[in-house]
């Protein structure tokens, strides 16, 4: 098996976890596994480089500092690995193999990376080396140092599982994996076993510091990811598996829709009424495609053929709240939906959908966002030119 093991910053915090670090990656080949490291920069080095940067500095000469962090990380690993009798040697910018190249406007050239991620996997597996690769930098095609931005280490290490044709990619980190919530908050958080590349990738992009979101995207449905805790030791098992890939996807839900708005002007000074409304909701059997709330309404989108049973359900609870005023039902509603791995790194992507459907005089009812989906509702009639107009935006 071929494995991309990431360090953080914090698994290599000192003398002590770097060489617990050496040792999972020693035990792994060993073990008869072809292995690949990617390191951090060690500790907090990157945040106290950044913060000693008080005088005027390029990008360049920028990159060209922080660097530093992840040089020193991949020496310290690969002197440990050595003294184990590992076959390991260091890969920085500038190296004869080093495999991460960008091209003129910061962004990863994908076929020159593929190529020499291509060449790095074939010495792997020809000469049993252990490359220990600095994460988060890249190299130009002149040479100069690049950055991957935020999370870059992350983004090295599934970069690198994609283009080495690894089966994993292990991160290694300072949690025991995603948690069903932040332990330092509430109490009996446990390890999930297993979650899907979307769940994640939305709560990513909500506070969750588990991997990075840009690593995601270069996630393939073949390649594995698993998060441990470098505490654990070894390499192979434990953790949360993260499964799947990111579908680019623009979809137009087939049934009709209804839209049910409740309206009060102390929704949202009521503890527990979006509760009620749901309970509702719940022992009629509804269910709800989706939810959107306002200032003094909530709305809910709703199968058409459910419209008379799922306002009874709303009306009960209207009346007896005063927090509630009214619920009042629209028909004949279509949603198109645009779902991609990616929309949270396009700056613009909302105007790029709603502008052409502006121009083109069709009314939105509604737009509804997630981390990695945007919602448009219509009326039914416009569905169709609604799809065709977001089709061919994203198809140019």
């Amino acid at each position: 098996m071929r494995v991309v093991a990431k360090f953080g910053g914090t698994s290599l915090g000192n003398g002590d976890r770097v060489n617990r670090a050496a040792d999972s990656v020693a035990a792994a080949v060993e073990a008869g596994h072809e292995v690949a490291v990617v390191a951090s920069a060690m500790g907090s080095t990157t945040d106290f480089l950044l913060d000693a940067i008080t005088f005027e500095a390029d990008e360049r000469e920028e990159a060209e500092i922080v660097s530093m962090g992840e040089r020193t990380s991949v020496r310290m690993l690969k002197a440990a690995l050595t003294s184990r009798g590992v076959n390991a040697e260091f890969l920085e910018p500038g190296s004869e193999h080093w495999p991460v190249i960008t091209d003129p406007q910061g962004e990863v050239d994908v076929e020159a990376t593929a190529e020499r991620g291509k060449r790095l996997a074939a010495r792997m597996a020809a000469e049993g080396v252990v490359p220990v690769v600095t994460g988060f930098l890249a190299q130009d095609h002149d040479g100069n140092i690049t950055t991957l931005g935020r999370g870059g280490s992350d983004t090295s290490a599934v970069m690198l599982g994609k283009y080495l044709d690894a089966d994993e990619v292990v991160i290694v980190t300072d949690v025991e994996g995603v948690m069903t919530g932040d332990p330092r908050v509430v109490e009996g958080a446990r390890n999930v076993g297993k979650i899907t590349v979307d769940e994640l990738r939305n709560l990513s992009f909500r506070g969750a510091e588990v991997v990075a979101p840009s690593a995601l995207s270069y996630k393939t449905a073949d390649l594995d990811v698993r998060v441990v805790h470098y505490q654990h030791g070894d390499l192979l098992t434990g953790g949360t598996s993260i499964e799947g890939q990111f579908e680019n996807l623009i979809d137009l839900r087939e049934g009709k829709l209804a839209c049910l708005t409740v309206a009060g002007r102390a929704i949202r000074n009521t503890p527990g009424i979006l509760e009620e409304l749901s309970k509702a909701m719940a022992e009629a059997d509804i269910n709800v495609d989706a939810v959107a709330s306002g200032l003094d309404s909530v709305t809910y989108y709703v199968d058409q053929d459910r419209a008379e049973e799922t306002e009874a359900a709303l009306h009960e609870t209207v009346v007896g709240s005063d927090a509630l005023s009214s619920v009042t039902v629209e028909d004949d509603i279509a949603v198109v939906r645009v779902t991609g791995g990616e929309l949270p790194n396009q700056p613009g992507i909302l105007r790029q959908i709603i502008d052409p459907l502006a121009d083109a005089n069709i009314t939105l009812l509604d737009v509804i966002t997630s981390a990695t989906s945007v919602a448009v509702f219509v009326h039914w009639a416009d569905r169709e030119e609604t799809l065709r107009i977001i089709q061919e935006e994203f198809a140019s």
